[in-house]
């Protein structure tokens, strides 16, 4: 294989192999210096999840090598492997005839353009010409599933020590570009200037903030630091201008149409920071109904009247074109309550202060937060400028502890990436009369040598198998936290978790020891 398909097949294999956060940061330095404009925007783009092609799917995929491979071998492959890319890689046939294979950028512009119905015939003679490194890189191209373990963060951290530029400014001027990010690279390799996304609704890069630590709240003070409440939504930001109106997730996540009613309320000029919630009669909704709304692509005017979506906002990046970023919190506080007096938008509202004279006054407002469904804390200085990433000392947030029952593991299934040899995702249960039922599934909290461990004991404790999923005895204990419970229609058991995590193996416990379900009951309404 010869090409910039070969050049991007060999990152992807290098990125999927390599561990450390370094070592992955230089693969990504190497590529930028390297490669040649399209194609190094191109690899970028995919690796970061900014390429999509809406007539190249996994189901097409998987029936082009139905037609190519015992269909039972394949899904007993794919069940061992678990991941497609690599499963059709190593199972299509060889080439008899092998030719040259198509470049990075050629795959890319065949694939815009060509009609859906071409699009399979196309994929089988790119893959006929490929070998297995160049199928594993097409495969994971055309259907988005990289899992190399290079997120956006750590590209654009890379971008940075390439070029030497702030990564600051290298995440704006990002968010100012469409891929291949053609005036991005000619910034930085001084050919030309800085995109610029003034008036326009791109994503700015959020200032976030540090776990407050025991140790820290010494330097707190009524003087220095403002309070607020941290509230149990998604973080979002919501531009608006003569361009356009884009409402934003935290990683730059287009959320404008699974929320239009709040694109529709955005009648300003502006880019502000705050919390996207559901709100009823002033009262914040359980996370489990704003769950209700996320990531759909359509979104019915019952869904809406359902789970009425509002922001609560807590800062201002933007007043019209004016850049208001470098002023203290204090300063950028009182213009985000004059800018909402001004434009009153519906569906917005300002996050109040929580006054206090002494730290010991927070923390037992702290500690009613889940009475009161209320995440915790943020504490912020009072002179901080919104500077974009997690700079210590200026944010913190100061969460409620999370809650925590005693499970037992009921199923376990392959991960993905470094975890597709491993069963690494868990689903557990509490036991309701006799019968255990299933409240949530967990794929972190655990360290590798717990992996090892717990991957051998599935092996070892298997009673059925369900495609990719095993069943186990019903024998480990597993101590799980969450962050909430609440009602759930796709539990068996009618409740689920909010961001469970294993904590640790009870392997010493018994399992007809472990909670039952209704300890997890009586949590619910207080997350």
């Amino acid at each position: 294989m010869s090409g910039s398909l070969a050049a991007f097949a060999d990152l992807l294999e290098r990125l999927l192999f390599t561990q450390g956060r370094n070592a992955k940061l230089a693969l990504l330095r190497d590529w930028f210096a390297s490669q040649p404009d399209p194609d190094r925007g191109i690899g970028l783009a995919a690796i970061t999840g900014d390429l999509g092609f809406a007539t190249a799917k996994p189901a097409m995929i998987r029936a082009l090598v139905a037609e190519r491979t015992d269909p039972m071998l394949f899904d007993l492959s794919y069940d061992y492997v678990g991941d497609l890319a690599e499963t059709v890689a190593l199972l299509w046939p060889a080439p008899e005839h092998p030719e040259p294979p198509p470049g990075l950028a050629d795959v890319v512009a065949a694939l815009e353009l060509a009609p859906r119905a071409s699009v399979p015939a196309m994929l089988a003679d790119w893959l006929d010409r490929l070998d297995v490194s160049g199928r594993l890189a097409l495969v994971k191209l055309v259907t988005g599933g990289l899992r190399v373990g290079a997120s956006g963060g750590l590209a654009r951290m890379a971008l940075a020590e390439w070029s030497g530029r702030p990564v600051e400014e290298v995440e704006e001027a990002w968010h100012a570009c469409l891929p291949p990010y053609l005036p991005l690279f000619d910034w930085l390799e001084g050919r030309g200037p800085r995109p610029d996304a003034a008036g326009a609704p791109v994503f700015r890069p959020l200032m976030l903030a540090h776990p407050l630590e025991e140790a820290d709240l010494a330097a707190i003070a009524p003087e220095t630091h403002r309070a607020e409440w941290k509230w149990d939504g998604i973080r979002v930001q919501a531009c608006a201008g003569p361009s356009g109106r884009r409402l934003w997730s935290r990683s730059g996540e287009d959320l404008s149409a699974a929320f239009p009613e709040i694109v529709a309320a955005m009648e300003f000029s502006g880019v502000v920071d705050g919390e996207l919630l559901v709100l009823r009669d002033g009262v914040v909704a359980p996370f489990g109904d704003l769950q209700q709304r996320l990531n759909r692509k359509i979104v019915t005017p019952r869904m809406q009247k359902e789970f009425p979506a509002a922001v609560r906002l807590y800062d201002i990046l933007f007043d019209g074109a004016e850049d208001l970023r470098p002023l203290p919190f204090d300063a950028r506080r009182a213009r985000l309550e004059g800018f909402l007096a001004t434009h009153a938008p519906a569906r917005f509202d300002l996050s109040p202060l929580v006054p206090f004279a002494e730290v010991e006054e927070l923390a037992v407002r702290r500690a009613t937060a889940r009475a009161e469904a209320i995440e915790g804390l943020m504490l912020k200085r009072a002179d901080s400028a919104y500077v974009a990433g997690r700079v210590k000392g200026l944010w913190w947030k100061w969460k409620r502890a999370p809650l925590s029952v005693d499970c037992v593991l009921m199923y376990a299934q392959r991960g993905h990436g470094k975890r597709s040899s491993y069963y690494s995702d868990y689903t557990f249960g509490l036991w309701r009369g006799e019968e255990l039922v299933p409240v949530g599934k967990a794929y972190s909290g655990f360290t590798d040598v717990e992996l090892v461990w717990l991957d051998r004991w599935v092996r070892a404790h298997t009673t059925a198998r369900f495609g990719p999923v095993r069943e186990v005895e019903k024998a480990l204990v597993l101590e799980v936290v969450f962050d909430a419970a609440q009602p759930s229609s796709r539990h068996r058991s009618g409740l689920a978790m909010r961001f469970p995590r294993i904590a640790r193996i009870r392997a010493d416990k018994p399992a007809a020891e472990a909670d039952r379900l209704e300890v997890l009951a009586a949590m619910v309404g207080k997350g």
